[in-house]
């Protein structure tokens, strides 16, 4: 295999900027067929991204003997299913976050990669993004010293129709807005820290505008005494929202937000603004590590390991897990 050959299970809003493109863009890959339910968006798709083949059909893509890799990028609900398939078929995948709708499911997805000799990489990019390489490597540097602990918040304000879309839908989400964005932020703090030692949380309707839960808190304890706490509020008041994460040690502190383009350090009291550069395509960077690993040319990037021990954290502090 000299090259890997794409499909796109699930052409939707997530992959026409931030995924999609970059499967042409990244070396030794190409993008060759993508699938949707509805098979004139299909088409749409494929003639805008000038991709040859189109499917309504996820097994028509699956069997496509000119795609030797997968990536999906439907509703949690469907990841299990479909990455199934394409281990049968002997096809490896590229998930999207989150992995499952739970880390039951997202374990069966990594021991039947195991099973089919199949690679299995899980979609948080962010992990492979400057900003956050740097971050782990002033972690690793001990620019702020010994780290003591970790403080997010997040709040968002309620947006009109989210209780109409899946994100909602907790049999299709896992859960609600924190299913689909605490993914990234809980993997940064497994690719800065390791596996987490304690995980305490609870989550709860606050506003009761849809069926999914609205506020979460996290206590998570890390290894060497690092202790996170999180707070995730999806129905704030205007005034209220923010997005941003401080890593405190005995020296200075590192601020960033995950979502918008902020970094920061405050070490021995100065302060250092981090600027990097605007990524058009912000999958692309850990898009080209997944194919050198299908090519078996370095290590996995984002394992089903890291995976489901992201949807343990998920589960613990929704009150789902044992």
């Amino acid at each position: 295999m000299k090259i890997i050959s794409w499909g796109i299970i699930g052409c939707g809003d997530v992959t026409e900027v931030k995924s999609g493109p970059a499967f042409n863009l990244v070396p030794d890959s190409k993008l060759v067929a993508v699938m949707r339910r509805d098979g004139g968006k299909a088409e749409d798709y494929a003639k805008r991204h000038h991709v040859i083949k189109w499917y309504s059909d996820a097994g028509d893509l699956i069997n496509d003997p000119e795609v030797n890799a997968v990536y999906i990028a439907t509703p949690p609900a469907y990841h299990e299913a479909y990455a199934l398939q394409a281990f049968n078929a002997g096809k490896s995948v590229y998930v999207e976050k989150p992995m499952a709708l739970d880390s039951a499911g997202a374990k069966r997805m990594g021991e039947a990669a195991e099973r089919s000799s199949c690679k299995l990489c899980v979609a948080h990019y962010r992990r492979a993004q400057a900003r956050f390489i740097k971050i782990r490597q002033l972690i690793k540097d001990n620019a702020i010293g010994d780290i003591l602990s970790v403080d997010l918040q997040f709040h968002q304000t309620y947006q009109p129709g989210t209780e109409s879309t899946w994100r909602t839908n907790p049999a299709i989400s896992g859960g609600g807005l924190f299913h689909d964005l605490a993914p990234h932020q809980l993997d940064l703090m497994l690719y800065f820290f390791g596996k987490p030692v304690e995980i305490d949380g609870t989550s709860f309707k606050r506003a009761n505008l849809y069926e999914a839960d609205d506020y979460v808190s996290a206590e998570i304890l890390f290894a060497n005494n690092i202790r996170f706490t999180g707070i995730w509020d999806f129905n704030a008041r205007p005034k209220d929202e923010i997005d941003i994460c401080e890593i405190n040690g005995t020296h200075g502190t590192i601020r960033f937000a995950v979502f918008l383009n902020f970094c920061e350090t405050i070490i021995n009291g100065q302060p250092r603004q981090l600027e990097f550069d605007h990524l058009p395509h912000v999958q692309a960077p850990l898009i080209q590590e997944v194919v050198q690993y299908f090519l078996e040319k370095a290590e996995n990037p984002c394992s089903a390991e890291d995976g489901v021990e992201v949807m343990r954290m998920i589960d613990k502090i929704t009150g789902k897990g044992n």
